[in-house]
């Protein structure tokens, strides 16, 4: 869906609150590279047509994880490589959420905070599942790390795909016991998860006063968990509205208004059951909570466990799709974005580059061209 407005634009206006102290190098880094996203700062080249001969000129990109511009291929990469990795099971959607006490620590220890969230909720589904009386076999896990909440506001939790059962000792397939209705019972589920991540969180040495550890304990973790795809196909598009999702996408930006520097941008109450209402930020507010979810450089928000872990999947995937009598998905066919790699002008023939250029823009003698030759 395209938008009018972009978190470029706001991050834009709010070039001096980026450059000042608030931020990390880091922070700082990213935040600029998606203000310049496809603009004249990042270089770019030019394209003539083997048809018409018009000359079209583009700005690179900047591939950066956070920019809501650059997402769209790199999911449908993604989404790609899992499809053919299906098993002919259950799948249920798992959802562990860390509670807003522990907000202010995953901004100061982000790396252990977000990292312990995956080792715990994993650490949770081994032990139900390793549990005869739950199951009895080694399970698998997809896990995508969020931050946000819809109004910006920091919301750290997983959203895990985990197939409605697991591989016993034996090699053999043993499915849920539960005939796929529900995977665990949620609130045991959260108990053990409550009691894994604070564990992991001390050996951590994360400074936690003792008070915050009393209310940890004194209020119920949330554990989410839907009911069961109706067919695998259905996880592959299911995944594909959380694998490279992020803060907030550019056509959730409605309005913005640099008289009075606020933006204004749609979001779901799911206290009114996710009705849809409209926020008014400004503009330096926007900034500031778009950046609570920028991740450490280097961390990994999405994690293969188990069975579906790489290494797994590589030596004995084959031969649990064989047993299962399941077949990878045909993919689909690839729709290309409209009019990619063609000539929007004449429709019909194809671009082909035929200058690049830096930061500085292409020369004077290229623009010159540029106009004179696609003139009507």
């Amino acid at each position: 869906m395209r938008s009018h407005f972009k978190v470029a634009d706001v991050l834009e206006m709010e070039q001096g609150q980026i450059s000042s102290q608030t931020f990390t190098g880091w922070h700082k880094r990213t935040l600029h590279a998606i203000r310049r996203c496809r603009t004249p700062a990042m270089g770019g080249h030019i394209d003539k047509c083997d048809c018409c001969h018009k000359l079209h000129i583009s700005y690179n990109s900047c591939r950066n994880r956070h920019c809501p511009t650059c997402q769209g291929h790199k999911r449908e990469e993604w989404i790609r490589a899992r499809e053919s990795e299906l098993l002919n099971v259950p799948y249920f959607h798992v959802v562990f959420t860390l509670p807003p006490e522990l907000n202010t620590y995953a901004l100061s220890h982000p790396k252990t905070v977000y990292g312990s969230l995956f080792k715990a909720a994993w650490a949770t589904l081994v032990q139900f599942g390793a549990n005869p009386k739950h199951l009895g076999a080694q399970m698998g896990m997809i896990a995508i790390l969020h931050t946000w909440g819809q109004n910006l506001s920091l919301h750290p939790h997983l959203h895990c795909i985990v197939p409605g059962g697991g591989v016993n000792r034996s090699g053999r397939w043993k499915p849920a016991k539960n005939k796929g209705k529900y995977l665990f019972n949620v609130e045991s589920m959260s108990g053990v998860f409550r009691a894994k991540y604070v564990a992991l969180l001390r050996k951590e040495k994360v400074p936690v006063p003792k008070e915050i550890y009393n209310k940890l304990f004194d209020k119920n973790w949330v554990v989410y968990a839907k009911q069961q795809f109706h067919t695998p196909k259905y996880v592959v598009e299911y995944l594909g509205r959380y694998t490279h999702k992020i803060a907030i996408s550019n056509y959730r930006i409605k309005q913005l208004d640099k008289a009075n520097r606020t933006v204004t941008f749609q979001m779901k109450n799911y206290k009114k059951g996710g009705q849809k209402e409209l926020l008014k930020l400004s503009t330096y507010e926007f900034v500031r909570r778009f950046a609570l979810h920028v991740l450490p450089k280097g961390f990994t928000r999405i994690r293969h466990y188990g069975i579906l872990s790489s290494s797994w999947k590589k030596e004995k995937l084959p031969a649990l799709q064989d047993m299962l009598a399941t077949e990878p998905l045909k993919l689909k066919e690839e729709k290309p974005p409209l009019l990619k790699g063609k000539c929007p002008i004449c429709k019909k023939g194809k671009l082909v580059t035929v200058m690049t250029f830096d930061g500085r823009g292409p020369p004077q003698c290229w623009k010159e061209l540029l106009t004179f030759t696609n003139q009507p």
